[in-house]
């Protein structure tokens, strides 16, 4: 791509202090036996919104009324003694679109990988020599963990969805669930509209960068570690600016974390839960409920690219439900730069991977949260090559891109454990990693190093 024809497009995010909504501020996540909700709601003056699904029984999703006092509604929850359990369902933000700022001035390297667009053989399908040969493959060594295991067994992301007809992981994907719109499936595509998907299909190749600090309010809502600006070449960019506005502000997020579990993880199955709309917003209780349905489908694996600074104990349970099921639970660190933050559910220390991001250079990247206290593990998160809806390319910056390499790293651990690993036998595993003495834990990933493990310590069991 000629550096004349490059150009800055406006289509980026920019994560902001989250304004409550009363759609979210007046509903509650209450643990209850299902016999005793319809009476608790009564006594309390509250509406049942619905029960959660499988094995999120118990735990029901209700609102108040419009201007009753929120603070006052879950004080007296937690007095009735029929109630094990009550918290706001917060929501789950990535908001407006912003101007970019100039690609130099934001510190990125040049687009450059890009350009590389042969096509290569990889484990049953076509895709760019930038993807499949890129620096972040050689920083992991994912050839050299290939050796020993391809990866088996479900990898579920709790994301945005997938886009089902990329050539590139149409064989890899299994029925995943979308509960922005409570119908099976999965697809990220469902977000826009036909004339979009046909826009999309022109080649778009997008540049993505998550620098930007996410700024959470104290009242906990969780936010996804993106903050993207889109570089795209000059004819993609008059293409978008005349539909602009058909193009959610979050779309894509969730293939291009696809692209990269599938990158270390080929012949592993991949499970869209499709937890956040196009525009990058959700609820507390679409992502407990989704965890939970990965676990009760199948899931050996779950990645999450979204933290919280307040800690939820529904979260938790969720996440205890899934380690309690053997299955490894990976999640971004977060990219607010500080040390040893308060974030979740990174922050679940010993029931979770937490993924911090290192350049290809294994040096720690500005953004990336850091401490050995948070962090388990880092990989690599600046400029990674991955998939984007229509057939595309995106290149991608933040934790969010590190957590689904590990993920697709305990993949491989899967089939190396013949499916019986848990949590902590991929966390001794994943820990076999190159030290960096950075607060990053373990240091960068090393799926030679965990895959000898593995094999040295119980693996083909």
């Amino acid at each position: 791509m000629d550096s004349r024809v490059r150009t800055l497009a406006r289509v980026g995010l920019l994560v902001v202090v989250f304004l409550w909504q009363a759609s979210a501020q007046d509903r509650f996540l209450v643990r209850a036996p299902n016999s005793d909700i319809g009476t608790i709601a009564a006594r309390h003056n509250l509406t049942l919104v619905r029960s959660l699904e499988g094995s999120a029984r118990n735990l029901h999703l209700v609102a108040a009324p419009a201007g009753a006092d929120v603070q006052r509604a879950i004080q007296r929850l937690h007095a009735d003694a029929f109630v094990q359990g009550a918290e706001l369902d917060v929501s789950v933000s990535l908001p407006e679109k912003c101007p970019g700022a100039q690609l130099r001035q934001m510190g990125l390297p040049d687009p450059a990988p890009l350009s590389d667009r042969t096509l290569v053989k990889y484990y049953g399908t076509s895709a760019w020599n930038a993807y499949v040969n890129q620096p972040a493959a050689f920083v992991i060594k994912v050839a050299q963990g290939h050796v020993f295991a391809a990866g088996a067994g479900t990898v579920a992301f709790l994301d945005t969805g997938v886009d089902e007809r990329h050539r590139v992981l149409a064989g890899s994907l299994v029925a995943g669930y979308d509960f922005t719109r409570k119908i099976a499936g999965g697809s990220e595509m469902a977000d826009i509209d036909q004339s979009t998907t046909s826009i999309l299909d022109q080649s778009t190749t997008s540049i993505l960068d998550q620098s930007t600090t996410s700024i959470l309010d104290q009242k906990g809502a969780l936010i996804l570690n993106q903050s993207t600006t889109s570089i795209l070449d000059q004819s993609t960019t008059s293409i978008l600016d005349r539909n602009r506005s058909k193009l959610p502000s979050a779309f894509g997020h969730g293939t291009m974390v696809a692209g990269l579990i599938h990158l270390v993880a080929p012949t592993a199955k991949l499970m869209p839960i499709k937890v956040f709309s196009g525009n990058g917003t959700s609820t507390l209780a679409n992502v407990v409920n989704g965890i939970y349905w990965a676990v009760d489908h199948g899931a050996d694996v779950i990645s999450m690219s979204f933290s919280s600074t307040l800690s939820s104990a529904e979260l938790r349970k969720a996440i205890d439900y899934a380690n309690s099921h053997g299955v490894i639970c990976v999640a971004s660190a977060g990219n607010d730069g500080q040390q040893n933050p308060s974030v979740f559910p990174a922050g679940y220390h010993s029931q979770v991977i937490a993924v911090a991001s290192t350049n290809n250079q294994n040096v720690r990247s500005a953004f990336s949260n850091y401490g050995n206290t948070l962090v388990d593990v880092a990989a690599p998160g600046e400029g990674v090559v991955t998939l984007y809806p229509g057939n595309n390319y995106a290149e991608g910056w933040g934790t969010s891109f590190s957590a689904p390499l590990v993920a697709g790293g305990a993949a491989l651990l899967v089939q190396l454990g013949r499916n019986h690993i848990d949590g902590d036998q991929a966390d001794q595993a994943i820990s076999q990693a190159i030290p960096n003495g950075q607060g990053l834990g373990a240091g960068e990933l090393d799926l030679f190093q965990a895959c000898l493990y593995e094999l040295s310590h119980g693996g083909w069991r």
